[in-house]
C-alpha cells in the first residue's frame, strides 16, 4: 500500500504523495516558507494529555502499550479523517504520513499505528465495495 511514514525534517523523496503532518503541535520556529508538509492534521495526532504522559511530564511515564491502547482509543472519534487517508490510497494515491523530528523510532510512533489504521480502513472500505457490488444488479 502506498502509505510511507517519516519525520517532517527529513529530504521530501519525490515519491511521497501527498505529505501529511500529523502532530498536535505545529513545530516551532518553522516557517511558511519552510514547511516541508503539505497539509497539517493535528486531530490524528495524540492528544496534549497522551503526549505529556508518555514523555512522563508531570507524572510517571506511560508505558508503549499504554500509549499505543490510549491512541487506538482516541482515534475512533477519527474514523471519517482515517476513511479519507485510506479512499486515497485505495485509489492508488501515496501519502506519507510525518511525525515529530525528535521522534526517531518509528516502532514507538503514533504515525505507524495510524499507518495500520489506515491499512484496516483500506480494507473494509473495499470489503464494503465488493458487497455493495454484489447486492448490485448487472
Amino acid at each position: 500500500m502506498p502509505i510511507r511514514t517519516r519525520r517532517w525534517n527529513e529530504p521530501t523523496d519525490q515519491g511521497d504523495g501527498e505529505r501529511i503532518l500529523i502532530t498536535r503541535f505545529r513545530p516551532r520556529g518553522v516557517s511558511k516558507a519552510e514547511e516541508t508538509w503539505d497539509v497539517w492534521t493535528p486531530q490524528l495526532g495524540p492528544s496534549p494529555e497522551l503526549l505529556a504522559a508518555f514523555k512522563g511530564k508531570g507524572r510517571e511515564k506511560l508505558p508503549w502499550s499504554g500509549y499505543r491502547s490510549t491512541y487506538l482509543t482516541e482515534m475512533r472519534q477519527q474514523r471519517d479523517r482515517i476513511d479519507e487517508l485510506a479512499k486515497k490510497v485505495a485509489a492508488g494515491e501515496t501519502i506519507t504520513l510525518l511525525c515529530a523530528s525528535t521522534c526517531v523510532d518509528e516502532r514507538r510512533c503514533h504515525r505507524s499505528l495510524l499507518r495500520g489504521l489506515i491499512e484496516t480502513a483500506v480494507e473494509r472500505l473495499s470489503k464494503s465495495d465488493e458487497r455493495q457490488g454484489a447486492k448490485t444488479p448487472s
